[in-house]
């Protein structure tokens, strides 16, 4: 039987049967086979196989498309043949020429259950599958099975026993992509189907786990030693491993394709202002003019959607808050890391196995009202402590700092008002929106562009009520100008003119910032 192989920088990601059908081949996940690269398009080749017949097509309008290395558009293949596509080579090979994806998977859930029975890994406590000393003993009985096993020649026996030792004792195929430092997000879909986040880019890997079973296995794995749990009746479990890495997993009946584990990684390096000048994220004018409200303690509301860097900002401007004032940090999961020696980090608690000992955002923004802030950072606000965190900003905690989920400034004032609102206490709409422009000075909104960018698209200042309506002025502006032909998106950030009435009062106090930065200029 004939099989097609798909080969990315001469090394083989993938095998399937090779029948008589049309294949399409892309980047869309729709495409009977994916190749995930910058410049593959959605849907890129077409591959029709019919009784001895094999037509390839381009659908592509880039002319990269190359048989025995000649470019075409469409033509005639025989078995022989090799097919390139940008980074990717698709050739035909023999069952005996290739192991199977599916034999590969096969071999090693058999290997690794006769390890698991023979080392009796079942009956063995969480915490010790840690061990130094149980990874030996498994890696030499592991060695024995792997001697005795008829395995292909082709397969790589160092590698086949590193990804069965994960799997019997660390989190499977998601070890080696949490050790990836370019990886910032892991999304398991189902069994065979684990994508991963580079660069502000989603791309599917060539991993996969042996079985659904093995994917709930790593989920307890993850949650059990920290007193959750996860089944029928509680099919949903937020976590985090000991990293910090944020860890939601939700489970049959509810996830119907099996499965399905969400990771947002816990980043090792804390990034700085120049970091973010140089990624692209802003200027170091609009870096300069955010320190400065940090300084003069404006409360600053940082707006984006998921992904976007509003946690990563967050970290960077409550770094230049004074290290002489008192600090409260609270966050679901501790991701804030600041040099102040006067800091005091809360982190709330999620229901234990017995559904008690919730300790809320709310419940922690009330108690950091007892212990003298200077000032209180937020992690993000999505319910009931959006109202405590405004009266906390209009009550003496000025210079606070806070997230929230929305696509513009205006929208995130929305959606503020909204929160308030599900806090159950009966407040005229007018009262919550005095509430929300007396608390919130300034608004920083962050977007996440096609090429996976994260950019400051608006700085805005909220400037009172007219006629029942918060306004909000823009102080600078990110103007999208175009895309390169690699997809990169290109713009600049430009100042709108608007000059916020404090910045006269900023010589008075001592603090030198030049107008210039905010005057509107001409390109």
């Amino acid at each position: 039987m004939k099989y097609i192989e798909i080969l990315k920088e001469n090394k083989s990601i993938s095998t399937i049967d090779f029948v008589d059908k049309t294949y399409v081949i892309g980047k869309d996940v729709s495409c009977d086979i994916v190749l995930v690269g910058d410049n593959i398009s959605p849907t890129h080749v077409r591959l029709t196989k019919d009784k001895d017949s094999i037509q390839i097509y381009s659908l592509s309008p880039k002319e990269d498309l190359l048989v025995n290395g000649r470019p075409v558009t469409s033509t005639i293949l025989n078995y022989q043949d090799v097919v390139t596509i940008k980074e990717f080579t698709i050739r035909f090979v023999e069952k005996e020429d290739v192991a199977t994806a599916s034999d590969i998977s096969l071999l090693r859930q058999q290997m690794h259950e006769t390890l698991i029975e023979k080392m009796d890994l079942k009956k063995t406590k969480i915490e010790e599958l840690a061990d130094q000393e149980l990874r030996n003993k498994c890696s030499r009985v592991l060695d024995g099975i792997i001697k005795q096993a008829n395995i292909p020649p082709d397969i790589n026996r160092q590698k086949l026993k590193k990804d069965i030792l994960d799997e019997a004792l660390a989190l499977g195929p998601l070890q080696d992509l949490l050790r990836n430092e370019e990886v910032t997000e892991i999304m398991v879909n189902a069994k065979d189907k684990i994508y991963v986040e580079k660069k502000g880019k989603i791309e599917l890997t060539n991993l996969s786990f042996t079985s659904n079973e093995h994917i709930q296995r790593i989920i307890g794995r993850i949650i059990n030693p920290i007193g959750r749990r996860i089944d029928e009746s509680t099919p949903m479990v937020d976590a985090r491993l000991k990293d910090g890495s944020r860890v939601n997993a939700i489970i049959p009946p509810l996830a119907l394709k099996g499965p399905s584990i969400t990771i947002r990684k816990f980043s090792k390096k804390m990034f700085s202002d120049d970091d973010l000048i140089r990624f692209g994220t802003l200027t170091s004018e609009i870096m300069q003019f955010l320190n400065v409200c940090v300084r003069i303690k404006k409360n600053i509301l940082v707006s984006g959607g998921t992904g976007t860097g509003k946690t990563c900002l967050l970290n960077v401007l409550s770094s230049a808050i004074p290290t002489n004032e008192r600090l409260i940090t609270i966050e679901d999961t501790a991701e804030l890391r600041l040099p102040h020696e006067n800091l005091v980090s809360l982190e709330s608690r999620p229901p234990n196995i017995e559904g008690k000992g919730t300790v809320s955002i709310r419940d922690l923004v009330k108690n950091s009202l007892r212990m003298r802030p200077d000032r209180i950072v937020v992690g993000e606000c999505r319910g009931g402590e959006t109202l405590d965190m405004l009266q906390a900003m209009n009550t003496g905690h000025e210079g606070s700092l806070t997230t929230v989920h929305a696509n513009s400034a205006k929208d995130a004032l929305i959606r503020l008002e909204t929160m308030v609102m599900m806090v159950g206490i009966e407040l005229p709409s007018s009262v919550v929106k005095n509430q929300i422009a007396s608390a919130i000075n300034i608004i920083v909104q962050l977007s996440r562009f096609q090429d996976g960018s994260r950019k400051v698209i608006s700085v805005s200042e909220t400037k009172g009520i007219i006629d029942g309506k918060i306004i909000v002025e823009d102080i600078f502006v990110f103007k999208r100008t175009g895309t390169n032909p690699t997809g990169k998106i290109l713009g600049k950030f430009v100042p709108t003119g608007y000059i916020p009435e404090f910045v006269d009062e900023l010589d008075r106090i001592g603090i030198k910032f030049s107008k210039d930065i905010l005057k509107q200029k001409t390109f």
